[in-house]
């Protein structure tokens, strides 16, 4: 399966929306992705991960890098996973939790969640 990321924007929020598999071919367009966004001067990154079936250590490996490249510039990085998902949770999710490195992100339902639109609905 080919990897595909939509780029969109809510607020001052860019979301990269992946959906396929992450792994050593397909996550340098993510890591790319991140970098573009990073040198357009978009310091507010939510990576979609609920499209994602499958993620091996390559993709892991981007996520972690594009958190730090994301704290070097004062920026946010947010994933989604959703808690449930065909079997019982998204697959990154359970690869995340399982290397012990889940506890390292902000993790969110949903992009409205993610983006505080949820806050802004509620508020107004």
């Amino acid at each position: 399966m080919t990897l595909t990321v939509d780029e969109a924007g809510h607020g001052a929020w860019t979301v990269l929306s992946v959906q396929g598999e992450l792994d050593l071919v397909s996550s340098p367009v993510v890591r790319r992705r991140v970098h573009d966004a990073v040198a357009e001067g978009r310091r507010d990154l939510v990576l979609d991960l609920s499209g994602v079936q499958f993620c091996d250590s390559s993709g892991v490996g981007v996520l972690i890098a594009s958190r730090r490249l994301l704290h070097s510039c004062r920026g946010r990085l947010r994933l989604i996973l959703p808690a449930r998902g065909a079997v019982e949770g998204s697959h990154v999710n359970r690869v995340l939790a399982a290397l012990g490195v889940r506890r390292l992100f902000s993790v969110y339902a949903d992009v409205a969640a993610a983006t505080g639109e949820e806050d802004e609905q509620l508020s107004a």
